[in-house]
């Protein structure tokens, strides 16, 4: 299955850490998922990489084939993945502007009927986890909803080095297990629903919203 990484921090640096403190953060998942689930095609997406235009215009805003390319192909990437890992920092109690700067150019039909899991960090103690609570109604909205469990990573830059290994003192079997509870339920319900996608295609079965609002009225 393929499986995609949204690393959601632009910031060049996260105090008390010199660099981005979610690249190590990334790095440690990274880790855990050549080794132990190798068969699955794991693709990075990150902000940085992807320099949108200061005037705010979506993927489906464009006319047909009239979008940019950096934003078709990540849309074609987008659409061939069977689930999501969205790692985010925590910027007044809510998730990051970049990270939801960059969902919010793409529409809900690349995402739908597909599992997501949340992955949120700090420098303090708490982890990014109110930015959580908030990124379970976006993902939800968006159609590719969380599963239950979440990870947190509080003082991120005390359990793991730039290269995502961990602190020395620290326990990578522990960490790695606690990463493991939510991976596995990501990996079970994206297995799920790529089987069942196989059998009935839901935006066909259900519908999908197009571009009259009187779509969504009851009458």
């Amino acid at each position: 299955m393929k499986f995609l990484i949204f690393l959601g921090t632009a910031r060049n640096s996260t105090p008390p850490a010199p660099a981005r403190l979610g690249v190590r953060v990334v790095e440690a998942l990274l880790t855990l998922l050549k080794s132990q689930y190798e068969t699955h095609d794991i693709t990075l997406i990150d902000v940085l990489d992807y320099p949108l235009d200061a005037v705010f215009k979506p993927h489906f805003a464009y006319a047909k084939n009239k979008a940019p390319a950096e934003l078709n192909n990540l849309a074609q990437i987008i659409a061939s993945a069977d689930g999501y890992i969205m790692v985010s920092p925590e910027y007044n109690h809510a998730m990051s502007p970049a990270l939801a700067n960059l969902l919010n150019h793409f529409g809900s039909s690349l995402f739908s009927y597909k599992p997501s899991a949340i992955v949120t960090y700090s420098a303090g103690q708490w982890g990014g986890m109110r930015a959580a609570v908030g990124m379970r109604s976006y993902l939800s909205e968006l159609g590719c909803l969380p599963v239950s469990a979440m990870i947190h990573v509080p003082k991120a830059q005390a359990v793991f080095t730039e290269d995502g290994t961990v602190q020395v003192g620290v326990d990578q079997a522990a960490w790695f297990s606690y990463f493991g509870r939510t991976i596995n339920q990501l990996m079970w319900w994206a297995q799920a629903a790529r089987e069942q996608h196989a059998q009935v295609d839901p935006h066909q079965f259900i519908g999908d919203f197009k571009t009259d609002p009187s779509e969504r009225n009851t009458s």
